[in-house]
């Protein structure tokens, strides 16, 4: 065995484990090879947060299958949410995969890896669980400026729409001088910026002693010397404390957005949906943070079609969105997860009506980010450049503390460099721009 290929589906932190996925194959003396056809070993890494990923990856797998001339000649594994929720669905659709391995499993990864690459043909099916931290994971990050850091695990938050607790489990925080060692050996081999992930990260810390919570590790981690940026996801509207506010806007370090999920603007579906929230007590956040953190970008998740939703519901929502005013939004059809509270609910939205309501929200949206975006037209803003443009080679792009694209023509390879680019054209993503003569980088 020689060359791997990572196929990644999902949320921000199936793309860090993808990445620790790539290091660990990478230990075993393989290379990368950016097609699944000059590959030896496959792995999908799999979603289970909607219907359609999950449909993609089966058609995905009887591609891979067919692309061996012989049996076993590659190795194909399926990771991530589907192996953790349904291991024997997969094997049952999917005979030819060597190995099933959860996202609470990846400690075991390389011994199982190894044993197959050595003709072991036992079939696999790895689940067990590792506690955080227990088995170091050499990642094989994707840029050498950003790089995404855990902080925590799991969710128990239970909203009826979402199997994520099942397939990550119960929340657990790491200790933070685990997350302080690793942020800092990031910073000495050059990451400027880091991304903390959880899948609440506001309510880290429960359950560590000595008592700390998510502002503190942010004020810990802002201390480091040379690190430029920092940015967190996903936050959950219950848990955002006034000390969190705070910490954003006097940590220098912490950039001025907020990934905030809102998923409905009626009380009723948000009850239903087990938010633990109302749409006034959002409003009344994402007022108090605004005031607090000049500058601020807000993003958010929203579905539409949830089971019982009415028409008056959904205009709820569109009042929502037109009075917050998101920068961006990623917005969902509502589909049945099997083994949540909203599969068994039986007033489902018919498909037509769901589409419907779904175009009605994404052109408002798309306006609504468009003027945002137009309203900075003129503006200098500090890009970290992320490298060429891969539709020009000509253009640099990279990204704003908001987390916004800009992309401006640059005749020197920029990469790394913090440059002041003004804003000239606005678009959905950010901004074309360009680079002021008085403007230097750095």
């Amino acid at each position: 065995m020689r060359t791997y290929h990572i196929e990644t589906f999902g949320c921000q932190m199936n793309e860090h484990d993808s990445e620790g996925i790539a290091g660990i194959l990478s230990g075993l003396g393989l290379s990368p090879v950016p097609t699944p056809e000059e590959a030896d070993v496959l792995v999908l890494n799999t979603c289970s947060v909607r219907d359609k990923p999950q449909r993609k990856v089966f058609s995905r797998l009887g591609q891979y299958e067919q692309l061996r001339s012989s049996p076993g000649d590659r190795l194909i594994v399926v990771a991530g949410c589907m192996a953790q929720l349904i291991p024997d669905e997969i094997r049952e659709r999917s005979p030819g995969v060597d190995l099933v391995i959860g996202p609470r499993a990846y400690g075991e990864l390389e011994t199982a890896v190894r044993r197959l690459m050595q003709g072991d043909a036992t079939p696999q099916r790895v689940l067990t669980r590792c506690a955080p931290d227990a088995v170091p994971i050499p990642y094989r990050r994707e840029s050498p400026l950003r790089a995404r850091v855990d902080v925590m695990y799991g969710c128990d938050n239970h909203c009826a729409y979402c199997v994520v607790p099942r397939a990550r489990g119960e929340e657990v925080s790491r200790q933070p001088d685990a997350v302080l060692r690793e942020v800092e050996q990031l910073v000495a081999e050059g990451v400027v910026e880091v991304t903390l992930l959880g899948q609440n990260v506001n309510s880290y810390g429960r359950g560590l002693e000595p008592r700390v919570d998510f502002a503190d590790l942010l004020a810990r981690l802002d201390g480091i010397e040379g690190l430029q940026r920092i940015r967190f996801t996903t936050s959950h509207p219950k848990d955002v404390s006034p000390r969190l506010i705070r910490a954003m806007a006097q940590l220098p370090s912490v950039c001025e957005h907020l990934h905030l999920p809102i998923q409905a603007g009626s009380d009723r579906v948000l009850e239903r949906m087990g938010r633990g929230h109302t749409a006034q007590q959002y409003l009344t956040l994402v007022r108090a943070v605004r005031e607090t953190v000049p500058g601020l970008s807000l993003t958010t998740d929203v579905m539409v079609g949830f089971p019982g939703e009415t028409r008056e519901d959904f205009e709820a929502t569109l009042a929502l969105f037109e009075a917050v005013r998101f920068d961006q939004a990623f917005m969902f059809r509502y589909n049945d997860r099997p083994g949540t509270r909203a599969d068994e609910m039986t007033d489902k939205v018919p498909e037509e009506e769901k589409q419907a309501r779904f175009i009605e929200l994404v052109r408002l949206q798309n306006g609504i980010a468009r003027e945002v975006n137009e309203a900075h037209v003129g503006e200098v803003l500090e890009v970290l450049v992320e490298g060429r443009d891969p539709k020009n080679p000509e253009k640099a792009r990279g990204r704003t503390r908001q987390n916004k694209l800009v992309i401006f023509p640059a005749d020197e390879d920029l990469t790394g460099r913090f440059v002041h680019v003004r804003a000239v054209e606005a678009r959905l993503w950010g901004w074309l721009g360009d680079i002021p003569n008085t403007v230097q980088s750095w």
